[in-house]
């Protein structure tokens, strides 16, 4: 089994529609990428520290994180770097953080392409 494991983080929410949401997107990623799992920040299950520590116990020593998020706030800035430091010590893994998936381009095009399929889809009422 890899040692290494990338984890989806999204927010977390206590309305499961949301996280049904998140999920849904993340699924592509989950289905074509060994050892990707999803977690949540805080309001919702897997957590990050479930995640971690069950990969951990699997054999896991290197997880990479890449965040559900459009941008880095205080959560990406300040709470998830604290959280991950806490589970470094504890776990003695080495957590790497991505930057969110907001500034890569790519989420950018897809956007547009989302965008541009609505107006399609508007002209042809």
């Amino acid at each position: 089994m890899s040692n290494q494991r990338i984890i989806l983080l999204a927010h977390g929410s206590s309305d499961k529609r949301w996280c049904d949401t998140f999920e849904a997107l993340a699924e592509p990623t989950l289905q074509a990428v060994s050892n990707s799992s999803i977690a949540y920040m805080e309001l919702a299950e897997p957590s990050l520290d479930a995640v971690i520590h069950e990969g951990v116990a699997a054999g896991a020593s290197e997880f990479t994180i890449v965040p559900l998020f459009l941008a880095a706030g205080r959560h990406l800035r300040k709470d998830v770097p604290a959280m991950i430091e806490g589970l470094e010590r504890t776990t003695g893994a080495r957590i790497k953080l991505s930057a969110p998936i907001g500034e890569n381009p790519l989420l950018g095009q897809a956007i547009k392409d989302v965008v541009a399929l609505q107006l399609d889809q508007s002209t042809d009422d």
